[in-house]
Parts: C-alpha cells; structure tokens; sequence
C-alpha cells in the first residue's frame, strides 16, 4: 500500500518531469530559431526523455494503488542568451530535479515503501548520467569559447543522439 503523501509527492513529480519536458522543447524552439539543430535535437531528446519519465511515474503510482492528478504548469522559459546559458540553465534544472528525487527516496525510506526505494533507485542513478550528459556539453561549449567553427562542430556532433525508450521492467 502506498501513502497518500507519497502519492502526493510522486503527483508532483510527473507535474515537474512534465514541466522539465516543457522546457526541453522551448530550448529546442530556441535552438531552432538559432539554426543549431544539432543543440535542438539535443533538446528534443531530452524533451521525450522526461516524458517518459513522467510516464513511468504515473504507472508506478496506478499500479501501486494510488491516484495521479494532473497538476497546472507554468510556463517555461523561451530565451536565453547563448547556447552556453541554455545548457547552464539545463544543468542547474537537472540539479533542481536530483535534489526532488532524493527528497522522493527519503520519504519512501522514511515510510518503509520498500517497492517505491526500489522503483526510485532507477531514477537516482538516471540523475547521475542527466547531470554527467549535461556537463560535457558546457565543458565543450567553454572550451570552445566564441570560435562559430567549434560551435558547429558540437552541434553537428549533438545532431547524432537519439532516444532510447525506457525498458519494461
């Protein structure tokens, strides 16, 4: 049986992997407009990965018993000034989401939910490679500083990811 809090907090998480989702894709209309897209695609995965990941939530939270409800959003942001500030604000957004699935692992460890530890240790780990993927592309945006060549040669290079669907478990 699940709690009601749990319930509640992993109804806010699909809220905020949704909403993660939706800033993911205003960065890829940003990176479209920038005629980057290999740094759109980038988004656009990043935009189906965070779906997915609200849809895993909702699954979890059906099949053990609860309840999900859809939560309002806000809108998200449309602009920034550089491709580095858009990652940098992707990163820092990635931090934010780490820190709100470890409160979500705390709280089921608080409540001995053991199948919610077990179903949130996917995420954690998710987290550690988000923050890592994230990373490199700031590290290759600084080093490149303002060289247009360098540029385009990570957008090219970030043109070639794709998504992955998340596997049945």
């Amino acid at each position: 049986m699940i709690s009601e809090k749990l319930v509640d907090a992993l109804n806010g998480q699909i809220q905020f992997e949704i909403h993660s989702g939706l800033i993911y894709k205003a960065m890829q209309a940003y990176f479209e407009a920038e005629d980057l897209p290999g740094m759109a695609n980038w988004m656009n995965i990043q935009y189906q990965e965070e779906l997915a990941h609200a849809e895993k939530m909702f699954d979890f939270v059906c099949e053990a018993g609860g309840r999900v409800k859809m939560l309002a959003m806000e809108e998200p942001r449309n602009e920034y000034s550089s491709p580095l500030e858009a990652f940098e604000t992707a990163l820092s957004h990635e931090q934010i989401v780490t820190t709100r699935i470890n409160d979500l692992m705390d709280l089921a460890q608080r409540e001995k939910n053991h199948a919610a530890q077990i179903f949130l240790q996917w995420f954690v780990t998710e987290q550690v490679e988000e923050e890592a993927s994230v990373g490199q592309v700031i590290a290759h945006l600084k080093r490149i500083q303002s060289d247009g060549r360098g540029l385009m040669m990570i957008d090219q290079q970030l043109a070639n990811r794709s998504f992955t669907p998340i596997a049945a478990e």
